[in-house]
């Protein structure tokens, strides 16, 4: 095979192409039906369903990034000490970063029609693309539960402003019955959605995309009428400068932001094996990433600023804002855009991958369905409201200490598809042990070795300002404390350069 393949007959033992954009697909038949490596679920899209469009990877995308922790991720930087444009740079230059690995391992899925953990056993191995694949639905699992837990908050909010009286509800673990109750009936609404199968969501982006924009921009026109303008806060100086103060703040905080979607530019995948091409993908992610990431968060800092014009301060949770309204209309409208953005990132972003992660665990056992229900149980389980506490701990800790491990994990996948195998894979050997993937013993070293040494330069040297968080001061590994502030960059930096020399000479190429 070549990197493209042109219309033909069969190029390599148990594949054929039917597609002249290079797009291939197994024929029947051609996978042993070993209930270790296949189920329905991790088997190829066939090419007749990868019908994706620009317009669903956009939607998908504007539907993902228009979300309660998006909106707050400005919010989180001008409490560190930022003014708005430098947190709304920030916030647009990790995206533009994050957009490249999110095109190059997306790349994989129209043209192979498989989902991230398969695409991983071309570089782990059978078995240990198990590795990567479980650290990414641990990662989704403590999204999928904070993403809950937020919407779970903003409808008690909304809906105790309605009636009146929710916030004195008597408690159980410290939180009023009726918070738990909106958060089960929100957890149980988004498993069903996701239980239906990745068609519904397609259907579902294509509608929530635009109304959540809409209800948005509401938000933005209804604060400006009130305040007849914008307040003081577009006027506030960082507390930071562009000095000495600013740039240790700064290279932490956009390696939190390129965190906030590290787990995608993994799994994408997942979504692009549906996509009618690679021109599809490439600019419907190109138009729906960076674009809309940026402005929501101008939209998010002007809104707060006439906020501040308002009612006297800066009011960052958009949950909030809406609930000082006592028009019931608004607040119902509120409350459904609360909903509609919520499932829309989580079910895309936070349970589809878990759930072919889950099932790449254990296929005879486990398929998409039972993957998503499992990754909703962890979720909970996790009690992911203590994550997001503290902006030091939520933008420093859990986000740093997550796009380090998922950064080194992406250098070993583009490394692998774009340095070593030039984009091409024999697509049978991918669910065939003893195949040319299976390495030894189903696990590729060179993989294992890179992903070790990435990870501890990347996160080995995180450390915690004293009293705010999990680590010590100078750091897990104290001389590699310095590396801590670039834990994605570094991990996939290094990654991406040991795997490329280790695999260098060796017979993994196709």
């Amino acid at each position: 095979m070549t990197a493209t393949v042109p219309p033909g007959p069969p190029r390599a033992p148990g594949e054929r192409t039917a597609d002249p954009s290079g797009r291939i697909e197994l024929a029947p038949g051609a996978v042993p039906d070993d209930p270790r490596f296949v189920n329905d679920d991790l088997l190829p899209v066939p090419l007749e369903r990868r019908r994706w469009t620009t317009y669903n990877f956009a939607a998908l995308w504007i539907g993902m990034a228009h979300n309660i922790p998006s909106w707050l991720l400005a919010s989180g930087l001008v409490a560190l000490g930022m003014d708005w444009k430098q947190a709304v740079l920030t916030i647009a230059l990790a995206n533009l970063i994050v957009l490249a690995p999110m095109l190059l391992t997306g790349h994989a899925g129209p043209k192979y029609g498989i989902p991230f953990p398969v695409l991983a056993r071309a570089s782990f191995g059978l078995r240990g693309a198990n590795l990567p694949a479980m650290i990414r639905a641990a990662v989704a699992c403590a999204w999928f539960g904070i993403q809950t837990w937020i919407g779970g908050v903003g409808i008690f909010t909304l809906l105790g402003k309605i009636f009146g009286g929710w916030a004195q509800a008597d408690e159980i673990g410290g939180q009023p019955w009726t918070l738990w109750l909106c958060f089960v009936l929100f957890w149980t609404l988004e498993l069903a959605i996701i239980y239906r199968g990745m068609d519904t969501l397609r259907r579902f982006e294509n509608w929530a995309a635009p109304f959540v924009l809409v209800g948005a921009v509401v938000l933005l026109v209804w604060v400006a009428v009130k305040a007849g303008g914008f307040g003081p806060l577009l006027d506030q100086p960082s507390a930071l400068g562009w000095g000495a103060d600013f740039w240790p703040v700064f290279f932490p905080s956009l390696m939190g932001m390129i965190a906030f979607w590290s787990t995608l530019s993994l799994n994408i995948p997942d979504f692009t094996r549906f996509g009618a091409g690679q021109r599809a993908q490439i600019r419907g992610q190109s138009l729906g990433l960076p674009t809309t990431m940026t402005f929501f968060a101008l939209l998010s800092v002007f809104v707060t600023s006439g906020s501040q014009a308002v009612y006297g301060e800066a009011i960052w949770d958009p949950v909030q804002l809406v609930a000082k309204t006592d028009n019931v209309f608004g607040l119902l409208f509120g409350l459904i855009t609360v909903l509609i953005a919520t499932i829309s990132v989580n079910i895309a972003a936070n349970v589809v991958s878990p759930a072919y992660d889950l099932a790449n665990l254990a296929p005879k056992l486990i398929n998409f369905r039972t993957g998503a229900l499992i990754t909703g149980i962890v979720g909970v389980l996790i009690m992911p409201w203590k994550l997001t506490e503290t902006p030091e701990l939520y933008i420093f800790t859990w986000l740093g200490l997550v796009g380090g491990l998922l950064g080194t994990v992406a250098g070993i996948l583009i490394a692998d598809y774009w340095i070593i195998r030039r984009t091409v894979l024999d697509l049978a050997d991918l669910y065939r042990p003893g195949g040319r993937y299976w390495y030894t013993n189903g696990w590729n070293l060179r993989a294992v070795a890179a992903f070790a040494a990435g990870g501890v330069l990347a996160i080995g040297g995180s450390h915690s300002a004293p009293g705010k968080g999990p680590f010590p001061a100078d750091g897990l590994i104290p001389f590699l404390k310095p590396l801590a502030d670039y834990g994605w960059a570094v991990g996939l930096a290094a990654s991406l350069l040991l795997y490329t020399l280790l695999s260098r000479g060796s017979r993994t190429r196709v």
